[in-house]
């Protein structure tokens, strides 16, 4: 089995493939379990720490180059995780940048997807983003998605593509609408929502950092570890578990900036949780106050994904991955 990842010298890119080659393959059908024979890994740039494999080949570049795309899908393609993207916002900051990456790229790997002999696996990486505006007080499964930024908009355009492309037999496209991941390792990003890591994640290095949003503001998060999970959950399935259907929110917890704290003093003791302060920031509240926090996922959870038990477990396997 030949698999990609793009965006895969981003720590989720990175998380997905250790988690790859540990497990050697991917189950193409129920019960059958097909090994990795290659991994390409696509990506601008990647970190010092990189995974060394001989099935990893690491390609540098654009997503977006043609040229690339032509190189690296020469070779039959069997599964394809989608992860490039400029973050919320980034995004929103520079809208051609955003396109470009966001809607522009998407499409050429799309195309590269529709020229392979037999229509490859694409798991697309999509956002709470997608929703916005006036909301019911719990997004369902059947909620219309109305994005209210450049980002989200140009994540629902990709999940519509990945519909139809698999509509029109070039691919097997499943999208995945990801909650915040928390807590993200490395320095920050400019993800609007990147704040909820940093607020524990620098303190438990003993480091200060600006909470930009109220205590009660709340957020839909999920672990790293789980979002993982989610990713080759969704790749493994049959296409008959999606169904027409080939959207998903993801589960989540809905956890406030406020809970958030009180469980990092539980855990790590005051001192860490006092190395938080709050400094409003008007442009990430506009962001991320208009994604939504409280979710009812029954068809993801029926599809066998799972979320976290909560925030605690959230910061133990941090620490726990830190002490490792």
């Amino acid at each position: 089995m030949r698999t990609i990842i793009t965006g895969g010298g981003g720590f989720l890119g990175q998380m997905v493939a250790r988690a790859l080659i540990e497990r050697g393959g991917l189950a193409s059908e129920p019960g059958a379990v097909t090994h990795i024979t290659e991994l390409v890994l696509l990506d601008q740039f990647f970190p010092a720490d990189h995974i060394i494999d001989e099935r990893i080949k690491y390609e540098t570049g654009d997503v977006g180059d043609t040229t690339l795309l032509k190189r690296v899908f020469s070779t039959q393609v069997d599964a394809i995780f989608h992860l490039a993207a400029v973050v919320s916002a980034g995004a929103e900051a520079d809208f051609d940048l955003g396109m470009r990456v966001n809607l522009d790229a998407a499409r050429a790997m799309l195309e590269a997807c529709r020229l392979q002999a037999t229509p490859p696996r694409v798991v697309f990486t999509s956002s709470v983003a997608a929703f916005g505006g006036e909301l019911p007080a719990v997004v369902v499964d059947s909620t219309a998605a109305t994005p209210q930024s450049s980002y989200g908009t140009q994540k629902v355009i990709g999940e519509l593509l990945i519909s139809d492309y698999t509509r029109k037999g070039f691919i097997d496209g499943r999208t995945v609408r990801l909650p915040t991941i928390v807590i993200r390792p490395g320095k920050p990003n400019r993800a609007a929502s990147g704040f909820m890591s940093s607020i524990l994640r620098e303190p438990l290095n003993g480091e200060p950092a600006v909470c930009p949003v109220p205590p009660e503001a709340k957020m839909w998060i999920l672990s790293p570890q789980r979002a993982v999970e989610a990713l080759i959950r969704a790749v493994e399935l049959p296409g008959s578990a999606w169904g027409w259907n080939r959207t998903l929110n993801a589960p989540g917890s809905t956890v406030s900036v406020a809970e958030a704290l009180a469980a990092l003093e539980a855990i790590a003791g005051k001192d860490t949780a006092a190395r938080v302060r709050f400094a409003r920031d008007p442009a990430i509240e506009k962001i991320v106050l208009s994604w939504p926090a409280r979710f009812v996922t029954e068809r993801a959870e029926r599809m066998g994904f799972k979320r976290d038990a909560g925030i605690d477990d959230i910061i133990r396997a941090h620490i726990q991955s830190l002490r490792k």
